[in-house]
Protein backbone atom coordinates (compact mmCIF):
# COMPACT_ATOMS: atom_id res chain seq x y z
CA UNK A 1 0.00 0.00 0.00
CA UNK A 2 3.41 2.51 0.04
CA UNK A 3 2.93 2.46 3.47
CA UNK A 4 6.15 2.21 5.49
CA UNK A 5 6.93 -0.71 7.78
CA UNK A 6 9.96 -2.10 10.05
CA UNK A 7 11.79 -4.37 9.05
CA UNK A 8 10.20 -7.90 10.00
CA UNK A 9 6.82 -6.67 9.89
CA UNK A 10 4.09 -9.26 8.81
CA UNK A 11 2.61 -7.27 6.12
CA UNK A 12 0.02 -9.87 4.41
CA UNK A 13 -1.24 -13.31 5.07
CA UNK A 14 -3.00 -15.03 2.87
CA UNK A 15 -5.06 -18.26 4.18
CA UNK A 16 -5.12 -20.90 1.94
CA UNK A 17 -8.68 -23.45 3.74
CA UNK A 18 -5.61 -26.45 3.03
CA UNK A 19 -2.07 -27.48 4.42
CA UNK A 20 0.78 -26.48 2.02
CA UNK A 21 3.71 -28.63 1.72
CA UNK A 22 6.10 -26.56 -0.22
CA UNK A 23 6.76 -23.33 -1.77
CA UNK A 24 9.40 -21.87 -4.02
CA UNK A 25 10.02 -18.18 -5.63
CA UNK A 26 11.46 -17.15 -9.09
CA UNK A 27 11.26 -13.08 -8.27
CA UNK A 28 7.84 -12.19 -7.55
CA UNK A 29 6.01 -15.51 -8.48
CA UNK A 30 5.33 -17.57 -5.68
CA UNK A 31 4.53 -21.76 -6.28
CA UNK A 32 2.62 -23.18 -2.81
CA UNK A 33 2.22 -26.90 -2.80
CA UNK A 34 -0.97 -28.11 -1.03
CA UNK A 35 -2.00 -31.38 0.72
CA UNK A 36 -4.66 -32.31 -1.81
CA UNK A 37 -2.30 -32.14 -4.67
CA UNK A 38 -2.93 -28.58 -6.01
CA UNK A 39 -0.25 -25.98 -6.77
CA UNK A 40 -1.42 -21.99 -6.24
CA UNK A 41 0.47 -19.25 -7.63
CA UNK A 42 0.71 -16.18 -5.97
CA UNK A 43 2.11 -12.62 -6.74
CA UNK A 44 4.49 -11.79 -4.15
CA UNK A 45 4.31 -7.80 -4.76
CA UNK A 46 0.24 -8.46 -4.35
CA UNK A 47 -0.75 -11.36 -2.90
CA UNK A 48 -3.26 -12.21 -5.48
CA UNK A 49 -3.74 -15.90 -6.44
CA UNK A 50 -2.85 -15.67 -10.49
CA UNK A 51 -3.66 -19.53 -11.41
CA UNK A 52 -4.01 -23.15 -10.03
CA UNK A 53 -2.02 -25.82 -11.25
CA UNK A 54 -4.53 -29.42 -10.80
CA UNK A 55 -2.81 -32.38 -11.83
CA UNK A 56 -1.45 -34.26 -8.75
CA UNK A 57 -3.79 -36.18 -6.90
CA UNK A 58 -1.86 -36.31 -3.50
CA UNK A 59 0.38 -33.90 -1.53
CA UNK A 60 2.96 -31.71 -3.57
CA UNK A 61 5.99 -32.39 -0.93
CA UNK A 62 8.49 -30.07 -2.90
CA UNK A 63 8.46 -27.08 -5.49
CA UNK A 64 11.01 -25.72 -7.89
CA UNK A 65 11.32 -23.11 -10.19
CA UNK A 66 14.11 -22.89 -13.28
CA UNK A 67 16.77 -20.78 -12.88
CA UNK A 68 15.17 -18.36 -16.12
CA UNK A 69 11.26 -19.07 -14.89
CA UNK A 70 10.42 -20.72 -17.30
CA UNK A 71 9.23 -23.99 -15.83
CA UNK A 72 8.53 -25.35 -12.34
CA UNK A 73 9.05 -28.67 -11.36
CA UNK A 74 6.79 -30.87 -8.61
CA UNK A 75 7.71 -33.87 -6.68
CA UNK A 76 4.58 -35.42 -4.94
CA UNK A 77 3.44 -38.43 -2.85
CA UNK A 78 1.51 -40.12 -5.73
CA UNK A 79 4.76 -40.91 -7.02
CA UNK A 80 5.41 -38.96 -9.60
CA UNK A 81 7.21 -35.49 -10.25
CA UNK A 82 5.82 -33.52 -12.97
CA UNK A 83 7.55 -30.01 -15.02
CA UNK A 84 4.93 -27.09 -15.71
CA UNK A 85 4.87 -24.45 -18.03
CA UNK A 86 4.38 -21.42 -16.53
CA UNK A 87 3.16 -19.24 -19.33
CA UNK A 88 0.47 -22.06 -19.67
CA UNK A 89 -0.03 -23.70 -16.46
CA UNK A 90 0.20 -26.64 -18.51
CA UNK A 91 1.82 -30.14 -17.83
CA UNK A 92 4.78 -30.58 -19.77
CA UNK A 93 6.10 -33.92 -18.92
CA UNK A 94 5.22 -36.42 -15.88
CA UNK A 95 7.83 -38.17 -14.81
CA UNK A 96 6.60 -42.25 -12.75
CA UNK A 97 8.55 -43.14 -10.04
CA UNK A 98 7.93 -46.59 -8.28
CA UNK A 99 7.90 -44.46 -4.41
CA UNK A 100 6.62 -41.27 -3.07
CA UNK A 101 8.94 -38.60 -4.68
CA UNK A 102 9.51 -35.63 -1.58
CA UNK A 103 12.19 -33.71 -3.57
CA UNK A 104 12.81 -31.71 -6.78
CA UNK A 105 15.18 -29.60 -8.78
CA UNK A 106 15.87 -28.55 -12.62
CA UNK A 107 19.64 -27.88 -13.32
CA UNK A 108 20.34 -24.26 -15.33
CA UNK A 109 20.64 -25.33 -17.89
CA UNK A 110 16.87 -26.54 -17.69
CA UNK A 111 18.53 -29.67 -18.99
CA UNK A 112 17.94 -32.29 -16.43
CA UNK A 113 15.57 -32.83 -13.54
CA UNK A 114 16.94 -34.57 -10.12
CA UNK A 115 14.35 -35.77 -7.99
CA UNK A 116 14.50 -37.21 -4.88
CA UNK A 117 12.79 -40.08 -3.33
CA UNK A 118 11.28 -42.47 -0.61
CA UNK A 119 13.24 -45.30 -1.17
CA UNK A 120 16.77 -43.10 -0.78
CA UNK A 121 17.32 -42.55 -4.63
CA UNK A 122 17.78 -39.62 -6.87
CA UNK A 123 16.69 -39.82 -10.17
CA UNK A 124 17.94 -37.87 -13.38
CA UNK A 125 15.85 -37.31 -16.15
CA UNK A 126 15.67 -35.51 -19.16
CA UNK A 127 13.81 -32.66 -19.68
CA UNK A 128 13.80 -33.11 -23.62
CA UNK A 129 12.76 -36.98 -23.75
CA UNK A 130 11.25 -37.18 -20.68
CA UNK A 131 13.38 -40.72 -20.13
CA UNK A 132 15.40 -41.44 -17.01
CA UNK A 133 19.25 -41.50 -17.69
CA UNK A 134 20.36 -42.16 -14.27
CA UNK A 135 19.71 -43.38 -10.84
CA UNK A 136 21.86 -42.02 -8.05
CA UNK A 137 21.52 -44.75 -4.91
CA UNK A 138 23.98 -43.62 -1.58
CA UNK A 139 21.68 -42.89 0.76
CA UNK A 140 20.00 -45.30 3.30
CA UNK A 141 16.94 -43.40 3.98
CA UNK A 142 14.12 -41.07 1.92
CA UNK A 143 16.15 -37.77 0.10
CA UNK A 144 14.40 -34.92 1.91
CA UNK A 145 15.95 -32.83 -0.37
CA UNK A 146 18.31 -32.25 -3.90
CA UNK A 147 19.39 -29.24 -5.50
CA UNK A 148 21.10 -28.64 -8.75
CA UNK A 149 24.14 -25.89 -8.70
CA UNK A 150 22.40 -22.86 -9.70
CA UNK A 151 25.54 -21.80 -11.50
CA UNK A 152 26.92 -25.42 -12.83
CA UNK A 153 24.80 -27.79 -14.03
CA UNK A 154 27.46 -30.48 -13.65
CA UNK A 155 26.88 -31.14 -9.80
CA UNK A 156 24.47 -31.44 -6.91
CA UNK A 157 23.81 -31.65 -3.99
CA UNK A 158 21.19 -34.05 -1.66
CA UNK A 159 20.19 -34.62 2.10
CA UNK A 160 18.57 -37.66 3.53
CA UNK A 161 16.70 -39.33 6.94
CA UNK A 162 19.68 -40.67 7.24
CA UNK A 163 21.28 -37.27 8.69
CA UNK A 164 23.72 -37.62 5.83
CA UNK A 165 24.26 -34.86 2.85
CA UNK A 166 25.92 -35.46 0.06
CA UNK A 167 28.02 -34.21 -2.62
CA UNK A 168 27.56 -35.77 -6.80
CA UNK A 169 28.54 -35.32 -9.90
CA UNK A 170 25.72 -35.45 -12.87
CA UNK A 171 27.43 -38.88 -13.71
CA UNK A 172 26.56 -40.18 -10.36
CA UNK A 173 29.78 -40.15 -8.72
CA UNK A 174 30.33 -38.73 -4.98
CA UNK A 175 32.37 -35.92 -4.94
CA UNK A 176 33.83 -35.04 -1.46
CA UNK A 177 33.30 -35.91 2.20
CA UNK A 178 29.96 -36.95 3.47
CA UNK A 179 28.65 -34.26 6.10
CA UNK A 180 25.80 -34.30 8.51
CA UNK A 181 22.33 -33.16 8.03
CA UNK A 182 18.61 -33.48 7.50
CA UNK A 183 17.98 -31.12 4.73
CA UNK A 184 20.06 -29.33 2.37
CA UNK A 185 20.45 -25.97 0.15
CA UNK A 186 22.83 -23.56 -2.17
CA UNK A 187 23.46 -20.41 -1.55
CA UNK A 188 22.57 -18.11 -4.93
CA UNK A 189 25.99 -18.00 -6.14
CA UNK A 190 26.96 -21.56 -5.72
CA UNK A 191 29.84 -21.02 -3.80
CA UNK A 192 28.26 -22.17 -0.50
CA UNK A 193 25.18 -24.37 0.83
CA UNK A 194 23.89 -24.83 4.31
CA UNK A 195 22.74 -28.50 5.47
CA UNK A 196 20.46 -28.45 8.74
CA UNK A 197 19.14 -30.80 11.82
CA UNK A 198 19.85 -28.86 15.03
CA UNK A 199 22.12 -26.69 14.12
CA UNK A 200 22.77 -24.81 10.74
CA UNK A 201 25.81 -24.95 9.13
CA UNK A 202 27.25 -22.72 5.90
CA UNK A 203 29.91 -24.54 4.18
CA UNK A 204 32.27 -23.75 1.40
CA UNK A 205 30.89 -26.04 -1.72
CA UNK A 206 34.40 -26.67 -3.19
CA UNK A 207 36.38 -27.38 0.13
CA UNK A 208 33.15 -28.47 2.02
CA UNK A 209 34.80 -26.36 5.11
CA UNK A 210 31.99 -25.13 7.55
CA UNK A 211 32.26 -21.06 7.04
CA UNK A 212 29.32 -20.59 9.86
CA UNK A 213 27.24 -21.76 12.25
CA UNK A 214 23.41 -21.05 13.13
CA UNK A 215 22.10 -22.67 16.05
CA UNK A 216 18.43 -22.05 17.72
CA UNK A 217 18.71 -23.37 21.33
CA UNK A 218 17.23 -26.58 22.22
CA UNK A 219 15.36 -26.55 18.74
CA UNK A 220 15.60 -28.65 15.55
CA UNK A 221 15.49 -26.52 12.58
CA UNK A 222 13.18 -27.28 10.02
CA UNK A 223 13.71 -25.65 7.04
CA UNK A 224 16.31 -22.76 5.84
CA UNK A 225 16.82 -20.70 2.95
CA UNK A 226 19.23 -17.95 1.85
CA UNK A 227 18.39 -14.25 0.63
CA UNK A 228 18.70 -13.38 -3.16
CA UNK A 229 22.06 -11.30 -2.50
CA UNK A 230 23.41 -14.13 0.14
CA UNK A 231 23.88 -11.64 3.05
CA UNK A 232 21.00 -12.92 4.82
CA UNK A 233 20.24 -16.62 5.81
CA UNK A 234 16.67 -17.62 7.14
CA UNK A 235 15.23 -20.58 9.73
CA UNK A 236 12.16 -21.58 11.08
CA UNK A 237 11.92 -23.57 14.32
CA UNK A 238 8.17 -24.51 15.36
CA UNK A 239 6.40 -21.29 14.34
CA UNK A 240 9.33 -18.76 15.23
CA UNK A 241 11.65 -17.87 12.07
CA UNK A 242 14.81 -16.95 12.96
CA UNK A 243 17.34 -14.50 10.59
CA UNK A 244 20.78 -13.85 10.43
CA UNK A 245 23.26 -11.32 8.42
CA UNK A 246 25.94 -13.66 7.48
CA UNK A 247 28.05 -11.26 5.89
CA UNK A 248 31.37 -10.45 7.03
CA UNK A 249 33.78 -11.29 10.06
CA UNK A 250 30.80 -11.52 12.24
CA UNK A 251 27.57 -13.57 11.18
CA UNK A 252 25.15 -12.74 14.23
CA UNK A 253 21.36 -12.81 14.82
CA UNK A 254 19.43 -10.07 13.03
CA UNK A 255 15.98 -10.49 13.77
CA UNK A 256 13.28 -13.13 15.15
CA UNK A 257 9.58 -12.92 13.57
CA UNK A 258 7.00 -14.37 15.50
CA UNK A 259 2.89 -14.85 13.51
CA UNK A 260 2.07 -18.10 12.96
CA UNK A 261 1.10 -20.38 15.93
CA UNK A 262 2.13 -23.85 14.59
CA UNK A 263 4.99 -25.27 13.01
CA UNK A 264 6.47 -23.62 9.39
CA UNK A 265 7.11 -25.88 6.76
CA UNK A 266 8.82 -23.84 4.56
CA UNK A 267 10.52 -20.35 3.86
CA UNK A 268 11.45 -18.51 0.61
CA UNK A 269 12.89 -15.19 -0.32
CA UNK A 270 11.25 -13.51 -3.02
CA UNK A 271 10.73 -9.31 -2.50
CA UNK A 272 9.51 -10.61 0.95
CA UNK A 273 10.19 -13.23 3.16
CA UNK A 274 7.44 -15.92 2.53
CA UNK A 275 6.63 -18.52 5.61
CA UNK A 276 4.55 -21.21 4.90
CA UNK A 277 2.79 -23.21 7.86
CA UNK A 278 0.42 -25.69 8.90
CA UNK A 279 -1.70 -23.04 10.09
CA UNK A 280 -3.28 -23.06 6.58
CA UNK A 281 -1.55 -19.50 5.71
CA UNK A 282 1.15 -18.11 3.95
CA UNK A 283 3.25 -15.10 5.67
CA UNK A 284 4.49 -12.48 3.77
CA UNK A 285 7.29 -10.39 5.72
CA UNK A 286 8.97 -6.80 5.36
CA UNK A 287 12.71 -7.08 4.50
CA UNK A 288 14.72 -4.62 3.41
CA UNK A 289 15.22 -0.80 3.87
CA UNK A 290 11.58 1.06 4.02
CA UNK A 291 11.40 3.66 1.04
CA UNK A 292 9.02 6.16 0.18
CA UNK A 293 7.32 4.03 -2.85
CA UNK A 294 8.90 0.83 -1.36
CA UNK A 295 6.24 -1.74 -3.55
CA UNK A 296 8.16 -1.44 -6.77
CA UNK A 297 8.09 -3.37 -10.29
CA UNK A 298 10.79 -3.65 -12.68
CA UNK A 299 10.55 -5.56 -16.00
CA UNK A 300 12.48 -8.24 -14.96
CA UNK A 301 9.75 -9.37 -12.13
CA UNK A 302 7.20 -8.41 -13.70
CA UNK A 303 4.87 -11.73 -14.61
CA UNK A 304 4.50 -12.13 -18.66
CA UNK A 305 1.66 -10.21 -20.26
CA UNK A 306 -1.39 -12.88 -20.15
CA UNK A 307 -2.79 -14.33 -23.33
CA UNK A 308 -5.77 -12.37 -24.88
CA UNK A 309 -9.06 -14.38 -23.73
CA UNK A 310 -10.99 -15.52 -26.38
CA UNK A 311 -14.63 -16.77 -24.76
CA UNK A 312 -15.81 -16.68 -21.34
CA UNK A 313 -18.45 -19.37 -19.69
CA UNK A 314 -20.52 -18.77 -16.48
CA UNK A 315 -21.85 -21.35 -14.03
CA UNK A 316 -23.71 -19.36 -11.49
CA UNK A 317 -25.39 -22.70 -9.77
CA UNK A 318 -21.76 -23.99 -9.38
CA UNK A 319 -20.18 -20.02 -8.11
CA UNK A 320 -17.86 -20.14 -11.63
CA UNK A 321 -17.06 -18.52 -14.57
CA UNK A 322 -14.63 -20.13 -17.24
CA UNK A 323 -12.05 -18.27 -19.23
CA UNK A 324 -10.00 -19.61 -22.48
CA UNK A 325 -7.34 -18.05 -23.80
CA UNK A 326 -5.32 -18.01 -27.30
CA UNK A 327 -2.64 -20.35 -25.65
CA UNK A 328 -5.87 -22.88 -24.91
CA UNK A 329 -5.68 -22.39 -21.34
CA UNK A 330 -9.11 -22.53 -19.45
CA UNK A 331 -9.57 -21.38 -16.54
CA UNK A 332 -12.23 -21.59 -13.67
CA UNK A 333 -12.95 -18.48 -11.21
CA UNK A 334 -14.76 -18.61 -8.40
CA UNK A 335 -17.35 -15.68 -9.07
CA UNK A 336 -17.35 -14.13 -5.13
CA UNK A 337 -14.03 -13.79 -4.83
CA UNK A 338 -12.46 -13.85 -8.14
CA UNK A 339 -9.69 -16.12 -7.17
CA UNK A 340 -8.37 -19.07 -9.89
CA UNK A 341 -9.42 -21.93 -9.00
CA UNK A 342 -8.09 -24.18 -11.47
CA UNK A 343 -6.04 -23.73 -15.09
CA UNK A 344 -6.35 -26.63 -17.66
CA UNK A 345 -3.75 -26.75 -20.83
CA UNK A 346 -6.06 -27.35 -23.86
CA UNK A 347 -5.30 -28.05 -27.51
CA UNK A 348 -7.88 -25.30 -28.53
CA UNK A 349 -5.09 -22.83 -29.57
CA UNK A 350 -5.67 -19.32 -31.62
CA UNK A 351 -8.59 -16.64 -32.05
CA UNK A 352 -11.53 -19.08 -33.08
CA UNK A 353 -14.93 -20.03 -31.46
CA UNK A 354 -14.70 -22.28 -28.81
CA UNK A 355 -16.59 -22.44 -25.43
CA UNK A 356 -15.58 -24.98 -21.97
CA UNK A 357 -17.72 -25.82 -19.40
CA UNK A 358 -17.08 -28.00 -16.23
CA UNK A 359 -19.41 -31.00 -16.25
CA UNK A 360 -18.86 -32.93 -12.67
CA UNK A 361 -15.52 -31.92 -12.34
CA UNK A 362 -14.77 -32.62 -15.49
CA UNK A 363 -13.78 -30.33 -18.32
CA UNK A 364 -15.57 -30.20 -21.97
CA UNK A 365 -14.19 -28.41 -24.18
CA UNK A 366 -15.59 -27.45 -27.97
CA UNK A 367 -13.90 -25.46 -30.97
CA UNK A 368 -13.51 -24.49 -34.75
CA UNK A 369 -10.68 -25.66 -36.57
CA UNK A 370 -11.19 -25.05 -40.60
CA UNK A 371 -14.76 -25.80 -40.83
CA UNK A 372 -14.75 -28.43 -38.01
CA UNK A 373 -16.16 -28.43 -34.73
CA UNK A 374 -13.76 -30.33 -32.30
CA UNK A 375 -14.56 -31.83 -28.76
CA UNK A 376 -11.93 -32.90 -26.39
CA UNK A 377 -11.99 -33.62 -22.39
CA UNK A 378 -9.09 -32.80 -20.11
CA UNK A 379 -9.88 -36.57 -18.37
CA UNK A 380 -8.77 -38.66 -21.45
CA UNK A 381 -6.35 -35.57 -22.81
CA UNK A 382 -7.58 -36.35 -26.19
CA UNK A 383 -10.31 -35.59 -28.86
CA UNK A 384 -14.00 -37.21 -28.71
CA UNK A 385 -15.33 -36.19 -31.97
CA UNK A 386 -14.98 -33.97 -34.93
CA UNK A 387 -17.96 -32.91 -36.57
CA UNK A 388 -18.63 -31.29 -39.86
CA UNK A 389 -19.80 -27.05 -39.76
CA UNK A 390 -19.23 -24.65 -41.81
CA UNK A 391 -19.83 -20.70 -42.00
CA UNK A 392 -20.37 -21.06 -37.94
CA UNK A 393 -20.78 -17.42 -36.19
CA UNK A 394 -21.23 -18.85 -32.57
CA UNK A 395 -20.67 -21.82 -30.82
CA UNK A 396 -21.87 -23.01 -27.05
CA UNK A 397 -21.99 -26.21 -24.70
CA UNK A 398 -25.57 -26.23 -23.07
CA UNK A 399 -25.54 -25.88 -18.82
CA UNK A 400 -25.44 -29.86 -18.15
CA UNK A 401 -23.25 -30.37 -20.78
CA UNK A 402 -25.75 -32.64 -23.47
CA UNK A 403 -25.84 -30.56 -25.95
CA UNK A 404 -23.54 -28.22 -28.27
CA UNK A 405 -25.38 -25.49 -29.59
CA UNK A 406 -23.74 -23.20 -32.99
CA UNK A 407 -24.84 -20.78 -35.06
CA UNK A 408 -24.79 -20.05 -38.49
CA UNK A 409 -25.84 -17.19 -39.81
CA UNK A 410 -29.35 -16.70 -38.82
CA UNK A 411 -30.02 -20.54 -37.92
CA UNK A 412 -29.06 -22.20 -34.84
CA UNK A 413 -28.49 -26.25 -34.78
CA UNK A 414 -28.20 -28.24 -31.63
CA UNK A 415 -27.01 -31.37 -32.07
CA UNK A 416 -26.03 -34.29 -28.89
CA UNK A 417 -22.83 -34.83 -27.13
CA UNK A 418 -24.10 -38.89 -26.64
CA UNK A 419 -25.15 -39.70 -30.00
CA UNK A 420 -23.08 -36.87 -32.40
CA UNK A 421 -26.79 -35.97 -34.26
CA UNK A 422 -28.77 -33.26 -34.98
CA UNK A 423 -31.37 -32.51 -32.25
CA UNK A 424 -33.07 -29.50 -33.63
CA UNK A 425 -32.70 -26.21 -36.06
CA UNK A 426 -34.46 -23.01 -35.19
CA UNK A 427 -33.91 -20.11 -37.82
CA UNK A 428 -33.65 -16.43 -36.40
CA UNK A 429 -35.70 -13.39 -36.99
CA UNK A 430 -31.96 -11.23 -37.01
CA UNK A 431 -29.07 -12.25 -38.88
CA UNK A 432 -25.90 -10.32 -40.31
CA UNK A 433 -23.20 -7.59 -38.79
CA UNK A 434 -25.68 -6.75 -35.87
CA UNK A 435 -25.59 -10.32 -34.63
CA UNK A 436 -23.17 -10.83 -31.34
CA UNK A 437 -22.89 -13.44 -28.38
CA UNK A 438 -24.66 -16.53 -28.10
CA UNK A 439 -25.99 -16.94 -23.94
CA UNK A 440 -26.48 -20.62 -22.87
CA UNK A 441 -28.16 -21.77 -20.00
CA UNK A 442 -29.33 -25.29 -19.32
CA UNK A 443 -31.15 -26.22 -22.45
CA UNK A 444 -31.60 -22.67 -23.57
CA UNK A 445 -29.97 -20.11 -25.77
CA UNK A 446 -30.51 -16.77 -26.09
CA UNK A 447 -28.41 -14.57 -29.38
CA UNK A 448 -27.82 -11.42 -28.63
CA UNK A 449 -28.70 -8.12 -30.87
CA UNK A 450 -27.59 -4.72 -30.72
CA UNK A 451 -31.35 -3.74 -28.98
CA UNK A 452 -32.89 -7.33 -28.02
CA UNK A 453 -31.98 -11.21 -27.15
CA UNK A 454 -33.82 -13.65 -28.78
CA UNK A 455 -33.87 -17.26 -27.12
CA UNK A 456 -35.10 -20.63 -27.58
CA UNK A 457 -35.17 -23.56 -24.80
CA UNK A 458 -33.96 -26.85 -27.10
CA UNK A 459 -35.46 -28.84 -24.29
CA UNK A 460 -34.29 -32.75 -24.87
CA UNK A 461 -33.52 -34.38 -27.64
CA UNK A 462 -36.67 -35.45 -29.85
CA UNK A 463 -38.47 -32.69 -28.37
CA UNK A 464 -39.21 -28.78 -30.59
CA UNK A 465 -37.52 -26.00 -29.35
CA UNK A 466 -39.92 -23.28 -27.86
CA UNK A 467 -39.54 -19.62 -27.99
CA UNK A 468 -37.81 -17.71 -24.98
CA UNK A 469 -39.00 -14.17 -24.28
CA UNK A 470 -35.78 -11.77 -25.20
CA UNK A 471 -34.89 -11.50 -21.16
CA UNK A 472 -33.45 -13.29 -18.23
CA UNK A 473 -35.68 -14.70 -15.45
CA UNK A 474 -33.02 -13.31 -12.43
CA UNK A 475 -34.14 -9.73 -14.01
CA UNK A 476 -36.84 -9.79 -16.70
CA UNK A 477 -36.86 -6.55 -16.88
CA UNK A 478 -32.95 -5.67 -17.52
CA UNK A 479 -31.44 -6.74 -21.28
CA UNK A 480 -27.82 -6.60 -21.83
CA UNK A 481 -26.86 -4.81 -25.23
CA UNK A 482 -23.83 -6.27 -26.31
CA UNK A 483 -21.77 -2.93 -28.19
CA UNK A 484 -19.12 -2.67 -30.19
CA UNK A 485 -17.69 0.91 -30.99
CA UNK A 486 -17.58 0.33 -34.23
CA UNK A 487 -21.23 -1.56 -34.78
CA UNK A 488 -22.93 0.75 -32.20
CA UNK A 489 -21.22 3.83 -31.75
CA UNK A 490 -21.21 2.91 -28.41
CA UNK A 491 -19.93 0.38 -25.35
CA UNK A 492 -21.60 -2.27 -23.96
CA UNK A 493 -24.55 -1.76 -21.20
CA UNK A 494 -27.79 -2.30 -18.98
CA UNK A 495 -30.97 -1.84 -20.35
CA UNK A 496 -33.92 -1.50 -18.17
CA UNK A 497 -36.68 -2.30 -20.62
CA UNK A 498 -39.44 -0.66 -18.44
CA UNK A 499 -37.95 2.79 -18.41
CA UNK A 500 -36.03 2.47 -21.65
CA UNK A 501 -32.96 4.21 -19.29
CA UNK A 502 -29.46 2.72 -19.08
CA UNK A 503 -28.43 1.75 -15.69
CA UNK A 504 -24.90 0.65 -16.31
CA UNK A 505 -22.33 0.51 -18.89
CA UNK A 506 -18.79 -1.25 -19.29
CA UNK A 507 -16.38 1.91 -19.89
CA UNK A 508 -13.49 2.69 -20.67
CA UNK A 509 -10.54 -0.16 -21.44
CA UNK A 510 -13.61 -2.20 -20.20
CA UNK A 511 -15.82 -0.97 -23.23
CA UNK A 512 -15.28 -3.49 -25.76
CA UNK A 513 -15.35 -7.34 -24.56
CA UNK A 514 -13.70 -9.79 -26.50
CA UNK A 515 -16.97 -12.50 -24.75
CA UNK A 516 -19.87 -11.91 -23.08
CA UNK A 517 -21.84 -14.16 -20.96
CA UNK A 518 -25.10 -12.61 -18.68
CA UNK A 519 -27.95 -14.79 -16.85
CA UNK A 520 -29.75 -11.49 -15.62
CA UNK A 521 -27.55 -11.45 -12.43
CA UNK A 522 -24.12 -12.37 -13.11
CA UNK A 523 -21.84 -10.46 -16.07
CA UNK A 524 -18.59 -12.16 -16.84
CA UNK A 525 -16.51 -10.53 -19.30
CA UNK A 526 -13.08 -11.43 -21.38
CA UNK A 527 -10.81 -8.87 -23.25
CA UNK A 528 -8.02 -8.76 -24.93
CA UNK A 529 -5.80 -7.82 -21.98
CA UNK A 530 -6.09 -11.41 -20.47
CA UNK A 531 -8.10 -10.12 -17.96
CA UNK A 532 -11.54 -11.28 -16.86
CA UNK A 533 -14.16 -9.26 -15.41
CA UNK A 534 -17.13 -10.49 -13.14
CA UNK A 535 -19.83 -8.18 -12.06
CA UNK A 536 -22.70 -9.43 -9.76
CA UNK A 537 -25.70 -6.95 -10.63
CA UNK A 538 -27.53 -7.49 -7.31
CA UNK A 539 -24.87 -5.35 -5.81
CA UNK A 540 -24.97 -2.59 -8.37
CA UNK A 541 -28.61 -2.11 -9.64
CA UNK A 542 -30.92 -1.67 -6.81
CA UNK A 543 -33.95 -4.35 -7.71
Amino acid sequence: MGLSAEWGTCSRMVPLGVIPYSAACWKDTIAIGLNGGNIIILNAITGSQVAVLSGHNSSVGSTAFSLDGTFLASASDDKTAKLWDIQTGGVIKTYDHTSQVYSVSISPDNATLASGCQNGSIHLWSVGTGMCVRVISGHKHWVNSVSFSPTNSQYLISASEDHTVKQWGIHGSQIGSTHEGDSVAFSPDGTHFVSWRYIARIQDFESGAVVTECQVPGRKIECCCFSPSGELMAASAGSTIYVWNITGSDPHLFKILVGHHVEIHTLAFSSSLISVSRDRSVKFWQIGTPSANPVTVTTMSTPPTPASIVSVSLQARNGIALSSDLDGVVKTWDILTGLCKASFQTPARGNTYRDAQLIEDRLILVWLVEEKIYIWDNETDSCLKAVDASEVDGLRISGDGSMVFYQAGKYIQSWSMQTWETVATVELKHSGWDLDPLYADGSRIWVCFKDLNEGWDFGTPGSSPTPLPNTFPDRPHLNFIYGTLWATGGPSKIKDTVTRKDVFQLAGKYAEPRDVQWDGRYLVAGYSSGEVLILDFDQMVPQ
